[in-house]
């Protein structure tokens, strides 16, 4: 078998006289425009025995999920994470004798059509027996920010590279390394609760959407980078 050619020059570890080696860490930051909010409700209902607590449940579990889906496009995704149906025992008296029964269903929808959101969160959380939290606003894990970002942070190590070698009167000869070190995007805080319930059916007239600004994100990408560079002139 033919040994394969050697580099005549190869470029060594920690640099040489010829050939030294320049590293640098750069990082790039972004404020950008939301593309989900996210909101989470939780419906509840309360029967002397299970099987009217859990027919309420189901009954205002139903009515959430014909009012969300009433949204059409607007609502990307929608999920039932939690379900709870719990006795609750009375204080007093001898033995466990149950005195009614509560139920609980969370769901989570997520929102792209932001002009939507707070007339939507506001006709839930005025739902009899309903809970709203939120809105947290997030990026798509495929955001085009994320990858803008990463450009703009190798873009930066390639420029404070070449300011570093033309200080030494030298220029940049090739890249031996380009390592992402993570994206730093840090997770959006989590939101006030934007309305919590236990009856509003009584009130008359329907309550006025709510105002909600979405929040900047902020995204954060950061390279280290090595570099060769032709012999400095000191």
């Amino acid at each position: 078998m033919a040994t394969p050619p050697q580099d005549p020059h190869p470029a060594a570890p920690h640099g040489t006289p010829d050939a030294p080696l320049l590293t640098v860490r750069a990082e790039a930051h972004l404020d950008v425009d939301p593309e989900i909010a996210r909101i989470g409700v939780t419906v509840t209902s309360r029967g002397k025995d299970r099987r009217t607590a859990l027919d309420d449940l189901t009954r205002r579990n139903a009515a959430v999920l014909d009012l969300l889906n009433s949204y059409g496009d607007a609502v990307e995704r929608l999920e039932t994470s939690a379900l709870s149906l719990s006795p609750e025992l009375k204080d007093k008296g001898r033995g466990e004798r149950v005195h009614a029964h509560h139920g609980s269903v969370h769901l989570t929808a997520d929102l792209t059509d932001f002009t939507a959101l707070g007339e939507l969160t506001t006709r839930i959380a005025d739902l009899d027996l309903t809970r709203v939290d939120g809105p947290w606003w997030a990026l798509r894990p495929d955001s085009p920010a994320h990858r803008q970002a990463r450009q703009q942070a190798v873009h930066e190590a390639v420029r404070r590279a070449r300011e570093y070698a033309e200080a030494l009167g030298a220029d940049l000869a090739a890249l031996l390394e380009l390592a992402d070190t993570g994206d730093g995007t840090p997770a959006p805080p989590r939101a006030g609760r934007t309305r919590s319930l236990a009856h509003a059916a009584d009130e008359d007239t329907p309550a006025a959407p709510l105002d909600l600004e979405p929040q900047r994100q902020h995204v954060v990408a950061r390279v280290d980078a090595r570099f060769t560079m032709t012999p400095p002139r000191l």
